[in-house]
């Protein structure tokens, strides 16, 4: 007599229908574009029915919100696992953008979280997103700078959104194929200016 399979719980089954929808429509707006991507594809890729997919999220934004937030945290978790608070505040700082720079070599993830997602969530929902996830991260970098006494008198906030822009812009040229150490040496040179402001 086989071994019969464990029967898998409700929660599993949900847990990986909605993953198969996330994978699907992530491979279909990296591929094709969001805009070009109909809802029937997506559940056609992910081999479920179309109700599951509005059983797991309200419509198609609402599916590229989750993504987002996906790959947002992925991002954030990367970040995290190379930097700490032992290291100088310079080291930190670059650790934490060649953290980000390869999480957005991860194929397709510079498009659906620099181009895809803003244009589908707006930039307001997306700098949420941001400040929950990788955007935190950039701005206890600064706070950590600040408390080894640099930045004084420098609204963090503020500069956090800066600094945030400058990274996509060079993650997004990176993904694109540019020389990853000349972005680094760059980055190097900018955050080591930031620094300078005692």
């Amino acid at each position: 007599m086989q071994d019969e399979k464990p029967r898998r719980s409700q929660a599993e089954r949900r847990a990986e229908t909605r993953k198969a929808l996330l994978d699907a429509a992530r491979a279909l707006f990296v591929e094709k574009g969001y805009a070009e991507t109909g809802t029937p594809e997506i559940v056609k890729r992910a081999n479920v029915t179309r109700g599951a997919l509005y059983h797991h999220f309200e419509d198609k934004p609402d599916l590229m919100r989750a993504l987002v937030q996906q790959e947002a945290e992925a991002v954030a978790a990367e970040i995290a696992s190379d930097t700490n608070t032992s290291q100088s505040p310079l080291d930190a700082f670059m650790a934490g953008a060649s953290a980000y720079f390869s999480a957005l070599s991860v194929p397709g993830r510079a498009k659906i979280l620099l181009l895809e997602g803003p244009t589908v969530l707006g930039l307001e929902e997306m700098a949420e997103i941001d400040r929950k996830t990788g955007g935190a991260t950039l701005l206890e970098g600064l706070q950590h700078s600040a408390a080894h006494g640099y930045l004084q008198d420098v609204p963090l906030e503020p500069l956090a959104e800066l600094l945030s822009a400058a990274f996509d812009r060079a993650a997004l040229e990176i993904a694109n194929g540019a020389d990853r150490s000349a972005y680094e040496t760059a980055t190097k040179t900018l955050l080591a200016g930031v620094l300078a402001t005692k």
